[in-house]
């Protein structure tokens, strides 16, 4: 194991998942990758040069639990967990599917907790500082009407940041989240292939461009990084300044 300690992304197959291992593999860390989909999860993980790739659902608590109990058997404990994958189902609120607001809740918030608890108890139990990164988004406290579950899931990931994060400080784990605006990413690439919904996108982006995913994996790998080390509970937003912004074009 590096010096820094091992880091675990779920979603990591591509994506800010990927530029998140990218980062923290650049600072030192022993990456492993999970993600849903085994072909792709296997494919980046040899591409990155990462310890393992695994594939888990992490809206699967048993199967998170599993994922842990292998990397622990395997590779030893987790010191930085990033908390990524997730999904946005988006639909029309009138007539928007149960089933797919619990599936979005599941892997977006119910998934993060599982793993967070089950990375901080080994934590504690080995005495670990541990870091963890939660994947919040502007839409935590920015709503769109198509995405009612997402909101809803990213809202809580805010929370469960900052309740996290008061439990575990007494055992040194800082617990924190990054919020993305627009990123350049396999959910841009409908935006990116209509001018008009670019355009609407830039509009309410004051830096007049989207980010892309190693903007955010830098982000993540800082707060896993010693520099970060009065930093816990917060959520920390790259969105190119569009909280900041009352009105669009």
């Amino acid at each position: 194991m590096s010096d820094t300690g091992l880091a675990l992304v779920t979603g990591g197959a591509q994506g800010i998942g990927y530029a998140c291992a990218e980062a923290l593999k650049a600072d030192g860390y022993e990456v492993i990758l999970s993600d849903v989909n085994a072909d792709a999860v296997t494919e980046a993980a040899a591409r990155l040069g990462a310890a393992a790739g695994i594939a888990c659902d992490v809206g699967d608590a048993e199967a998170v639990t599993a994922m842990f109990d292998r990397v622990e058997a395997d590779h030893g404990p987790v010191a930085a967990l990033v908390n990524n994958a997730g999904i946005a189902m988006p639909g029309d609120f009138l007539s928007y599917d149960l089933e797919a607001f619990d599936r979005v809740i599941a892997v977006n918030l119910r998934g993060s907790f599982v793993a967070l608890q089950r990375a901080a108890r080994t934590m504690v139990e080995k005495r670990i500082a541990g870091a963890i990164v939660n994947m919040s988004s502007i839409n935590a406290q920015l709503a769109i009407p198509a995405i009612p579950a997402y909101c809803a899931s990213k809202g809580g990931v805010m929370q469960l940041t900052k309740a996290a994060a008061l439990a575990l400080a007494p055992h040194g784990i800082r617990v924190n989240a990054v919020g993305p605006g627009s990123i350049d990413t396999a959910m841009m690439a409908g935006i990116n292939a209509n001018e008009e919904a670019r355009r609407r996108v830039l509009s309410r982006t004051p830096l007049g461009r989207v980010g892309t995913p190693r903007e955010i994996g830098d982000v993540v790998a800082f707060l896993c990084s010693g520099k970060a080390s009065y930093i816990t509970g917060e959520t920390i937003y790259v969105d190119g300044g569009r909280l900041g912004l009352n009105y669009t074009m």
